[in-house]
């Protein structure tokens, strides 16, 4: 594909090289008169334009360039065309050199099919020949660059833009982030709250009443109650640490740490683990949160009998991958969902969520762990 974009690079540029010469030409003494400049100029910039689009066109159709829609001034129009017209024409000058030299190594391969050649020309013709080769491939390749570069000045967004843009990513991200740390903050709050703290408190009167008991019956029935009270306790106030952050995941590795979410969930799940090299702490953590809210929202309204998990790296990406063959309908905007998306923006990576009615959901994030 990239070579066949260059071969056409080659030959879209005669047609700017033709309006050059021809419009720019029967244009250039209204370009001169001051009178006449603005019309000229808008004229020429007309149909600079539409050689302009074709060559965008060419860019993102052989060598997959996504420029943003936004007004290009005519100079740059202008400018632009002429650097790539000067450009396409040295390309073709380049691929006809290196057309005349395939010409040449074949006729140098029938010279010494009929014995015409002797050692010491083919050596010296071959290495020539190679090292012309090398020049010839190194210049095409520098074009093409020149060429891309070129796009991208002209209609890409420029190194302000993009720095403006990844500015504005970053602080998207950290505010993300410092409301998903106050929603988990809150949640913990009220676990606590709800959870511990009440039992706690059943605790409390249960010893109270078990230290006002009038007989030892009745004192020991309400000590054996209070036992499995704190047991109760001892329990939720565990998956209250464990939400907060498993210490398996430091002691023992992500692997696991996501068999502990199986063993606590009480719906099946079948765990899918292909990880050769160590990830950084940051990715592992992420990934964990990730399986865990899936799993936690998919055994909370899915009314899923089964649930699959895929923790694979792919290249520099770990794909995460949570399926569920529940209703569906999962909401990306939920609260659930929404740090989720937090957690893995920071570390510019990507969530997936694909929730048909009906189901299956499927949630997938993609990790960078560079």
């Amino acid at each position: 594909m990239r070579v066949a974009g260059v071969l056409l690079g080659c030959l879209t540029a005669l047609p700017g090289l033709l309006y050059f010469a021809v419009v720019g030409t029967l244009l250039g003494p209204l370009l001169l008169w001051p009178r006449t400049r603005r019309h000229a100029l808008i004229a020429l910039t007309a149909g600079a334009r539409r050689l302009t689009a074709l060559e965008r066109r060419r860019r993102s159709a052989f060598f997959g360039d996504r420029f943003p829609h936004r007004p290009v001034p005519d100079q740059r129009i202008l400018r632009y065309l002429a650097t790539r017209t000067y450009a396409g024409l040295v390309t073709g000058i380049v691929v006809g050199l290196l057309g005349f030299g395939i010409v040449l190594a074949g006729l140098l391969v029938a010279g010494l099919a009929r014995g015409s050649l002797d050692w010491r020309e083919l050596f010296t013709q071959g290495l020539l020949g190679g090292v012309l080769l090398f020049l010839d491939v190194q210049g095409l390749l520098s074009l093409e660059a020149f060429d891309a570069r070129l796009a991208r000045e002209y209609f890409g967004p420029s190194e302000r833009e993009l720095m403006q843009q990844r500015i504005d990513e970053l602080a998207t991200s950290r505010a993300a982030m410092l409301q998903a740390v106050d929603t988990e903050r809150r949640r913990i709050e009220r676990d606590l709250h709800d959870g511990v703290q009440q039992r706690l408190v059943a605790l409390a009167m249960l010893l109270g009443r078990a230290r006002r008991g009038r007989t030892p019956e009745q004192a020991g029935s309400l000590l054996e109650q209070a036992h499995n009270e704190s047991q109760d306790v001892l329990t939720e106030l565990r998956e209250v640490a464990w939400r907060v952050y498993p210490a398996a995941l430091d002691n023992l590795g992500l692997q696991e740490a996501l068999a502990g979410v199986s063993e606590r969930c009480s719906i099946p799940i079948r765990m899918d683990f292909t990880l050769a090299e160590p990830l950084p702490a940051s990715v592992e953590t992420a990934a964990y949160f990730v399986v865990s809210e899936s799993v936690t929202n998919a055994a909370k309204h899915s009314a899923a009998t089964e649930i699959l998990v895929s923790v694979r790296r792919h290249g520099p990406v770990l794909v995460v991958r949570i399926e569920d063959n529940g209703v569906g309908g999962a909401r990306a905007a939920g609260s659930g969902l929404t740090g989720l998306h937090s957690r893995v923006g920071a570390l510019d990576g990507r969530l997936h969520v694909h929730s048909p009615l009906g189901g299956p959901t499927t949630i997938t994030a993609e990790l960078p762990c560079a």
